[in-house]
């Protein structure tokens, strides 16, 4: 049986271009965000290269698409997703 691994992961800084989100909703998007990313971590785990220290300088995790109705925890849930298939996972 294998030991747990620890993961570590910084979001030092997100730039959504063209989405507006207000301030007193900032929170459930980074919350959806976090939680989500964790989810798909856990289940699915990572690269082997994501697992041996590795920092990512920059990543572009590609268009996304929000219609106007999106939620805060929506928009978390699809740029964590966009996140984690950008990092190689």
């Amino acid at each position: 049986m294998t030991s747990p691994t620890n993961v570590h992961i910084h979001i030092d800084r997100l730039i959504l271009d063209g989405i507006s989100i207000p301030h007193a909703q900032r929170p459930l998007l980074q919350a959806a965000m976090e939680t989500e990313l964790t989810r798909l971590v856990t289940e699915n785990g990572l690269s082997n290269q994501l697992q041996t220290n590795l920092a990512v300088p920059h990543l572009s995790a590609g268009a996304m698409a929000f219609s106007p109705d999106t939620s805060p925890s929506q928009m978390g849930q699809q740029i964590a997703r966009s996140i984690y298939g950008g990092i190689g996972a």
